[in-house]
């Protein structure tokens, strides 16, 4: 027998705008939980004390909105939309990765599949793009008499089929039935969220433990990075501890309505930290690239001096970006509170 609900309960649940506990009082009465309410949808009037789960399905119900508002952009190819939606994508896999005690691992394993597979097509949209303006500034930057042979045309050849081969990979992705039910998925989880119990508990009690946790595997992987020998395998490292930086970044974004002030220094942190390696990583992507177009335009009889320079050129900005992370690692580790 169910324990019915009474009219009190309810009036200060709806005055709360806890989407908890109106979810809480209409299972006991046996009805579906409601949609999130006006607030949770605004992501407006959290305190330290309001249900973590509250907090957590507003920052998603922020990044499934931009997910569908650059949708349309990015069919259209306006600018810098690839990138935005793409950020969308990583904040809601990161939110769902990073709170499992508020939404359930098995319940969004899929969902997160799903947003992996977006994020790569996107990112594989991306990715030349950022490639391509990379080479082409550090070019701009030589001066004229290093620029040996049709070097510019010689990029642009490179990249613009790639280019154009991944915005068709891309738009198809973006029409096909997997990516509907993506996208049905996400408002499923929107309209009926599988909260565990510690979604009504206070989101000062919830919301931390979450982001330490996000803190500490980012300290692990920095720390492995650092013993790794300079090459390969350390960049691999410092890749890995990127991604883990912005899950630790994206996690203290979602909490920081409620807590303030010491969770949105912490996401700067982590964010600075995310920033400095992800051009680390740019840079020896963009190494390996100024050393393949250098071999075909070699082959292609073409001197390929400057591309042996852009090659150089490209490894040093490598280890000033590394060295930039680190710095940025020793703040972030001296500062660390979101309590």
């Amino acid at each position: 027998m169910r324990t019915q609900t009474t009219a009190p309960e309810r009036a200060q649940a709806q005055a709360n705008g806890s989407t908890v506990a109106l979810a809480a009082a209409d299972r006991r009465q046996g009805g579906r939980p409601p949609g999130p309410s006006a607030q949770v949808r605004a992501g407006r009037g959290f305190t330290r004390r309001s249900a973590a789960g509250d907090v957590v399905m507003a920052y998603i119900g922020e990044q499934a909105a931009r997910l569908k508002e650059f949708d349309p952009l990015v069919r259209k190819n306006a600018p810098d939309s690839v990138h935005q939606m793409r950020v969308a994508s990583r904040r809601l896999r990161s939110t769902l990765q990073a709170y499992p005690a508020i939404l359930p691992t098995p319940a969004t394993e899929h969902l997160r599949a799903e947003l992996k597979w977006l994020g790569e097509v996107l990112g594989e949209a991306r990715d030349n793009e950022v490639l391509s303006d990379y080479l082409l500034s550090r070019l701009a930057s030589l001066p004229a008499e290093q620029v040996l042979g049709p070097a510019q045309a010689r990029i642009r050849a490179h990249f613009a089929p790639r280019e154009a081969g991944e915005r068709d990979t891309l738009v198809d992705a973006l029409n096909s039935a997997r990516y509907y039910a993506l996208i049905a998925e996400v408002d499923r989880l929107l309209a009926d969220p599988p909260l565990t119990a510690a979604a009504a508990e206070p989101a000062d009690k919830v919301l931390p433990r979450a982001i330490g946790r996000a803190y500490r595997r980012t300290r692990r992987r920095m720390q492995h990075a650092r013993r790794t020998v300079p090459g390969a395998g350390r960049d691999t490292a410092l890749h890995e501890t990127r991604k883990a930086a912005k899950r630790a970044r994206y996690a203290a974004e979602a909490a920081q309505p409620a807590l303030g002030k010491k969770a949105r220094r912490f996401a700067r942190r982590m964010q600075t930290v995310q920033s400095a390696l992800g051009d680390q990583h740019d840079a020896v992507i963009a190494r390996a690239a100024a050393r393949e177009i250098g071999v075909r335009a070699h082959l292609a009889g073409e001197n390929a001096f400057t591309f042996g320079l852009l090659s150089e050129r490209a490894a040093r900005d490598a280890a000033d970006y590394e060295a930039t992370a680190l710095r940025a690692w020793k703040h972030a580790e001296r500062r660390t509170s979101v309590r």
